[in-house]
């Protein structure tokens, strides 16, 4: 029994040391939109492989994944990924550059694109669980009007404007844990 105990310890400190993917909501609370400083917003952050960008906008905009070059140029036509939903996560799985523009080249144009730099990471075995490319956020019914409306799970802890992943993950390990033990 004790040795099951212990087991039991290990992998669950083994697994929350190894998912510290932070969710970061992309503009704060002004969200995707043109009012929103982008460049100001990605300055101060780390963007590391495992972490994932949640895009919030109204029906006025969407957000496409691009190419370095048509991020440059503003050009919307030859995209990677795009979403027009209003609420979408890109995960940062690999590291490198990672450039996105809004669908509207006039906002585009007007500073309504994000270029991240993706770092390996280094603190974690492998990355947390991230939603696929796309993958829509819940949303509470009320529509964008100067604040995004996303639930966040009450189990999530905020950090550097992110929400830390890896306190979800360590609940689940938790629960699997108490009933395997």
């Amino acid at each position: 029994m004790a040795k099951q105990l212990l087991l039991c310890v290990l992998v669950i400190f083994g697994l929350a040391l190894t998912s510290k993917a932070t969710m970061y909501t992309v503009g704060d609370n002004s969200g995707w939109d043109i009012s929103t400083d982008l460049d100001t917003w990605a300055k101060d952050k780390r963007f590391v492989v495992g972490d994932i960008l949640a895009f919030q906008f109204s029906s006025y905009h969407s957000v496409n994944e691009v190419a370095k070059q048509s991020y440059e140029g503003c050009n919307t036509t030859n995209v990677l990924q795009s979403s027009s939903n209003g609420n979408t996560s890109f995960p940062l799985n690999t590291p490198g550059d990672r450039y996105f523009v809004c669908g509207n080249k006039l906002h585009c144009l007007g500073g309504m694109k994000l270029h991240v730099q993706v770092e390996e990471n280094q603190g974690a075995l492998s990355p947390a669980g991230a939603p696929e490319s796309g993958a829509a956020l819940p949303t509470s019914p009320s529509s964008k009007s100067g604040n995004p409306s996303a639930v966040v799970p009450s189990s999530a802890v905020l950090v550097h404007g992110g929400i830390r992943v890896d306190s979800l993950v360590l609940g689940f390990v938790g629960f699997v844990a108490s009933t395997m033990c």
